[in-house]
Formats: C-alpha cells, sequence, structure tokens
C-alpha cells in the first residue's frame, strides 16, 4: 500500500530550514490500522498530509501501490483522492449552506452518479449512522456530534479504500468519540487502510500499530502487546 523511502519535508522560516517530519522507511500495508501520536509540533499531521498526496516532500519519496505519489500531476494526485481517499477532520469541514444529505453526497456529485443514487446512498448512511430524522438541517442545526457523524458518511459515501483520520475524536463526548472509533474499527475490518492521528491514548489502542513521533521523526512502533524502538525506520 504505502510506503516512504528517505522522505524529509522541510519548511524556511526566518531563513532557517525546520524540518517537519524525516524518515528513512515507513511501510503501511493495505488493510492496516495506524495511529500517529506524540506532542503537538512532532510531526503527525505533516505526515498524513504526505500520505494523502497534498503536501510534496522535499526530498524522498511516497509510494501507494507502487506509484511515486509525487511524480504523479497535481490533476492525477486529485483524481487518486477522489477515488481511493477519505478524509476525517476535527474541524468537520462541512459546508454551512447545504444541509446533511447535500454534504453526504457532494463527493458524488464529483462523479457524476446519477442524483438518485447519490441520494440513495447518502440517505442510507445517514440512516444508519442515526441521522434520518436530520437529513434537511444544516450544521449550525446539528449538534456537535451530529456534525461529526455527517462528516463520517460524507468520508466513507465514495467507498474510500484509505481513510486518513486527522483527531477524529478530539472535540466528541465519549457516547460520540465511541461510536467514531467504532466506524473507524468497522471500516478496517471491511478491508480499508486507516491512518490516525490522535492525542487520545484509548483511541490509539484500537489501531494494530502505533508510529510514535518526536521532534519530527519516528522514535517509538508500538504494536498491541510490544514495543519496539525505532531511529527513522518502522
Amino acid at each position: 500500500m504505502y510506503g516512504l523511502q528517505e522522505i524529509n519535508k522541510e519548511y524556511n522560516r526566518r531563513g532557517d530550514a525546520v524540518v517537519a517530519f524525516r524518515c528513512d522507511r515507513l511501510e503501511i500495508g493495505a488493510g492496516e490500522y495506524v495511529a500517529v501520536v506524540g506532542p503537538s509540533g512532532s510531526g503527525k499531521t505533516t505526515l498524513l498530509s504526505l500520505l494523502g498526496g497534498m503536501l510534496s516532500p522535499t526530498r524522498g519519496k511516497v509510494w501507494l501501490d507502487g506509484q511515486s505519489l509525487y511524480d504523479l500531476s497535481v490533476a492525477e494526485r486529485t483524481r487518486i483522492r477522489r477515488q481511493r481517499m477519505g478524509f476525517v477532520f476535527q474541524s468537520f469541514n462541512l459546508i454551512p449552506y447545504l444541509t446533511a444529505l447535500e454534504n453526504v453526497q457532494l463527493p458524488l456529485v464529483l462523479t457524476g452518479l446519477p442524483a438518485t443514487e447519490q441520494c440513495r446512498r447518502a440517505t442510507a448512511l445517514l440512516d444508519r449512522f442515526g441521522l434520518h430524522g436530520r437529513l434537511g438541517h444544516k450544521p449550525n442545526e446539528l449538534s456537535v456530534g451530529q456534525q461529526q457523524r455527517v462528516a463520517l458518511a460524507r468520508t466513507l459515501v465514495n467507498d474510500p479504500r484509505i481513510i486518513l483520520a486527522d483527531e477524529p475524536t478530539g472535540n466528541l463526548d465519549p457516547t460520540n468519540r465511541q461510536l467514531v472509533l467504532e466506524i473507524l474499527d468497522e471500516s478496517c475490518r471491511s478491508g480499508r487502510t486507516v491512518v490516525m492521528v490522535t492525542h487520545d491514548p484509548e483511541a490509539a489502542r484500537h489501531a494494530h500499530r502505533q508510529l510514535r513521533l518526536c521532534d519530527g521523526a519516528v522514535s517509538e512502533i508500538l504494536v498491541r502487546n510490544s514495543t519496539t524502538k525505532s531511529g527513522d525506520a518502522a
């Protein structure tokens, strides 16, 4: 699935090069559930952006199913994101003037799917997430937990094979937090690859493997019931 090779991502701050993320080698297999943990500023979101085709490395290669992701054109990377990836953000990124149903339908609009099929798929997911009575509500008419469930439904409506989640439980109460984790667990059981950035130790324990970052590098790899020290490699 994913392979990172001799990656270095740097930013220029006041004339100085700052390393945001570096990694000699990292592999993430198809169907794997990986949690990325570490303090703020350790490179977690940078890694997620690299995997999502949204942030090109300063040096090195990001491989996705044998393709060098950043040797593709911007249009080709956009197509891969649209067809194969789903993104979950702590801020939800719902469009405020669209209803819950319209927000979930949006990725399907971009595929050219007939409107009746768009509506059927979006309605089925919202119903599954307990939101059938909220189809016509706009984001500001929904609770925080309901907004996150709408955002998750939008992520899954295209049946992505890869889910990249950035602090998906950060703003949620215990009930909605548990629901989100169950959805991610189920997504992995169905064969999807899940990479989740989180500060939540309990959420991280749902993953097959934890990558602990420190100062932009992988410092530790925790597999369920075992721990491995790692300089830059996994």
